[in-house]
């Protein structure tokens, strides 16, 4: 298969438990310091989280309607970004610049809160409208206002894939022509139903989750957010090389066994960037902490890689963000590459002695090429995304 070609990666912006941005995200992750703890609701059994404990900014006046969580964490990262973005701009019409976005549970804190208020009240509350604070097009058209960007938008919601397969659809765009940049990414935050609902599939640890420990019982549902812009030329802190996808749609919750449709995706990420596995220094797994998840990963970072590539998840770090990990994850793996750094995979030990693959259980310092950054969803879907340096 011939290479579809290089996209810088001109900027990016993060925000989740390890801290507000990628400073303290970066000190955060050189520490092996877990950004796990309390639940911000009250809920009937007990479990961590990893929230974000910041103060978040609110949003312009003209877009006060569409105040909640997931806008202001936007706006957060949109100021991160602000100087790529100008760049941007001044380089393309705002018409040759789309958004392609990932999430699982958008605006649904608000309407749990808005619905406790009726229980309570009889009423929504008065500043509740569920077109502007829950629903996908209201936090991609937020995106859309804040960073003057007027091309297509869209949403992408499969789970723990849903950043990470924009960033397929922003290599699309812009080989094809149809686009010069893409600002891909993830936003989601904790609400109700996705603890409730980890926990009625059995997937959800009490304790801080163990990512390919022996003792590992589950994830923790985290949130945040990372955005990076993608761009026909341009410089930045890496490039996008490959991005390989699959649905092997084995089970609606449960991961093939022998982690088919991981492998394919994989090595579609390889072929899509004309490498070899030789050619990859380091892996950060999507390695959620479940039994299956864990175990059926390892099969399949194994059959493409062997066991010469350092593995580390940092859900132990983050918690398990959904519809925002895809993104996070790459943007923690372009860290990693500038940094020099494969981060602890925090809660690993003891390791499970039948995963035949080499997990970091601490930190290693030294020079990275290239990072791959798994994420694999419910109902087999599945996505690799392979960064390198610039």
């Amino acid at each position: 298969m011939k290479p579809a070609g290089l996209l810088p990666i001109t900027g990016y912006s993060i925000c989740n438990a390890l801290g507000p941005d990628r400073a303290a995200v970066l000190d955060s992750l050189r520490a092996g310091r877990r950004g796990l703890g309390e639940v911000p609701f009250a809920l009937p059994f007990r479990t961590v989280v990893g929230a974000v404990r910041t103060e978040l900014p609110e949003l312009p006046v003209e877009l006060a309607a569409w105040s909640n969580r997931p806008t202001r964490l936007a706006q957060t990262l949109v100021d991160q970004l602000e100087g790529p973005l100008a760049r941007a701009r001044a380089r393309w019409r705002p018409e040759r610049i789309g958004i392609v976005l990932g999430t699982s549970t958008s605006g649904a804190d608000a309407t749990e809160r808005a619905f406790a208020t009726f229980i309570k009240h009889g009423a929504l509350p008065e500043s509740y409208e569920f077109h502007k604070q829950h629903t996908f097009g209201a936090l991609v058209d937020v995106v859309a206002r804040l960073t003057g960007i007027t091309g297509p938008a869209w949403v992408v919601s499969s789970t723990c894939t849903s950043s990470a397969k924009p960033f397929g659809s922003a290599r699309r765009l812009i080989h094809a022509g149809v686009l010069d940049a893409v600002l891909v990414g993830g936003i989601d935050t904790l609400c109700s139903m996705t603890v409730l609902g980890f926990n009625a599939l059995g997937a959800l640890s009490s304790n801080p989750c163990k990512p390919f420990s022996s003792e590992r019982d589950g994830i923790n549902v985290g949130e945040g957010g990372a955005l990076l812009l993608v761009e026909r030329q341009g410089e930045g802190p890496a490039l996008l090389e490959g991005v390989g996808e699959s649905s092997d749609a084995y089970h609606i919750s449960a991961p093939h066994p022998e982690g088919l449709g991981a492998a394919i995706a994989m090595q579609r990420a390889l072929d899509d960037a004309g490498m070899t596995a030789a050619d990859v220094d380091h892996i950060n797994a999507h390695g959620t902490g479940t039994r299956l998840n864990d175990t059926a990963e390892a099969k399949a970072i194994f059959s493409v890689f062997g066991s010469t590539v350092p593995v580390a998840s940092t859900k132990g770090l983050t918690g398990h963000m959904l519809g925002a990990g895809g993104a996070t994850e790459c943007v923690l793996s372009i860290m990693s590459i500038e940094a020099g750094l494969i981060p602890a995979s925090v809660g690993a030990e003891p390791l499970d002695p039948e995963l035949r693959i080499d997990v970091a259980v601490a930190p290693r310092h030294g020079p990275l090429r290239r990072v791959l950054s798994n994420s694999f969803a419910f109902g087999g879907s599945n996505a690799s995304v392979l960064v390198r340096a610039p």
